[in-house]
């Protein structure tokens, strides 16, 4: 009985394995020798785990910032409240090589602070 139930458990983690990877994203999916810095007013901030978002208007586009933990983040002098509502911050990091309009962020520079998030 011990032994189907250690394959049973087996099994099952091998089954959720795929859907846990699907859920985070890895970084192969941006164009790491394309470094870009943009400054946009920041139009909205999620502060959570496994790490925060943001979303600032740049060139005519809605561009979501993938940023790092919190833990990270705070740790390194970015908190929440820095990156209020309409505030105009310089991102530094690499573009999805899809085009779509989504960065993953290596620094932040907000009122001539700069954080490094990686």
């Amino acid at each position: 009985m011990a032994i189907f139930r250690r394959s049973a458990l087996v099994v099952a983690a091998l089954l959720a394995a795929p859907q846990a990877t699907q859920a985070h994203h890895g970084w192969s999916s941006y164009a790491s020798d394309k470094p870009i810095k943009l400054t946009a007013p920041v139009t909205g901030v999620t502060w959570g785990n496994p790490h925060g978002a943001a979303k600032v208007s740049y060139g005519g586009k809605t561009w979501v910032v993938v940023l790092a933990p919190t833990a990270r983040m705070e740790a390194r002098g970015l908190k929440q409240d820095a990156l209020v509502k309409a505030r105009a911050v310089t991102l530094e990091g690499y573009p999805r090589s899809d085009g779509t309009p989504e960065m993953r962020i290596e620094r932040v520079t907000i009122d001539g602070k700069t954080v490094e998030l990686r």
